[in-house]
């Protein structure tokens, strides 16, 4: 069904109120609240967190009043965007449903492309994007890369996690422990964990205290192992409860929103466990190098395309080990691979 199209006069309503719920915002942030509709039926505004989604139904944390910490089903109002876990919204009561009013801005977003190459938010207001991987499967650096530059691109904060720390035999580490050398010379940081035997976490919990995150990472590197350790409900089924005409119907993939109990939020999505890369620009990708960043721009030629062209800055860094070769190559297997996709 299609939005209704709205008057002017009604336009300039939803800004006014817009502008009252501003001012009675408990947080005290410069916010700005998004289309609402007449809900003078339900009960107060109450501040709250979506932490799943079910097409044109969300569940909703309660952040403030009497249902403080509690999760109620709600509605969204007809002219609200889509709503992704992870949004913060304002909502209203009226047992034993709720109605979502207004959306708040978000300050981050994860967005992918779908099916037909649009992109849509599959999570919002994320801290941190969690890349796992492991000696087993053999990890690779050009699919860690990919990842790197798809949180890079959206300006969320990486951190690298190796887990299974506990498979110390020297031929099973080899490999890894340069990887791990190599993405800390570059400036990330890296954290190395077993969810097996739980060496590791208290840093971990640390580093997760106080915000909002996502775990990606290649099948089998141990993401659900880690989460559970951090959140054991995390995997729990999440029952398709609905209300009236939408009974039994929700979409295909739940994303979910956990507290982890030493602090901190996880957002687990079947949609942001893998990313692709296709709607990002060549200058956008080579921007998501941040090794590369001292570099850009300085090529003798400005339509330069860093392969084997003289005076290009990224080939003379790379031959004064200012650069990783490896990191230089995957740059260019994403371009190459962005070609083939969209063909």
């Amino acid at each position: 069904m299609s939005k209704r199209k709205l008057s002017n006069l009604q336009k300039s309503r939803i800004r006014a109120v817009q502008e009252q719920r501003m001012e009675r915002a408990k947080d005290g942030n410069s916010i700005t609240i998004h289309k609402i509709d007449n809900v003078d039926d339900l009960g107060p505004e109450i501040s709250g967190t979506v932490v799943s989604n079910f097409g044109t139904q969300v569940d909703v944390e309660a952040n403030d009043g009497d249902l403080n910490g509690k999760i109620i089903r709600c509605h969204m109002r007809s002219n609200l965007d889509p709503l992704v876990t992870g949004d913060k919204v304002i909502w209203r009561f009226a047992e034993p449903y709720g109605v979502v009013v207004a959306q708040i801005d978000r300050y981050s977003e994860l967005i992918r492309p779908d099916a037909y190459g649009k992109l849509r938010p599959v999570a919002a207001n994320v801290d941190v994007i969690a890349i796992v991987f492991s000696p087993k499967p053999t990890a690779f650096s050009n699919l860690i890369d990919r990842y790197l530059v798809a949180a890079e691109a959206q300006n969320i904060q990486p951190v690298l996690i190796l887990n299974k720390t506990d498979l110390d035999t020297e031929n099973e580490f080899s490999s890894i422990n340069q990887l791990v050398h190599d993405y800390k010379s570059i400036g990330y940081d890296v954290l190395s964990v077993s969810a097996k035997t739980a060496d590791g976490f208290e840093s971990l919990k640390d580093y997760l205290c106080n915000k909002t995150a996502v775990f990606v990472g290649q099948s089998g590197v141990g993401k659900s192992s880690l989460i559970n350790r951090l959140q054991p409900q995390a995997n729990a089924v999440v029952g398709s409860l609905s209300i009236g005409k939408e009974k039994g119907t929700h979409t295909t993939t739940v994303s979910r929103l956990f507290h982890f109990a030493h602090g901190g939020i996880l957002i687990d999505s079947p949609g942001i466990r893998e990313f692709s890369l296709t709607h990002l620009t060549q200058e956008q990708v080579i921007n998501s190098f941040i090794d590369f960043r001292p570099y850009l721009g300085r090529c003798k030629f400005r339509d330069c395309l860093h392969k084997s062209e003289p005076g290009c800055s990224l080939l003379d860094a790379i031959s004064q080990k200012k650069i990783l070769q490896s990191r230089f190559d995957n740059y260019h297997q994403i371009i190459m691979s962005q070609e083939s996709e969209r063909r």
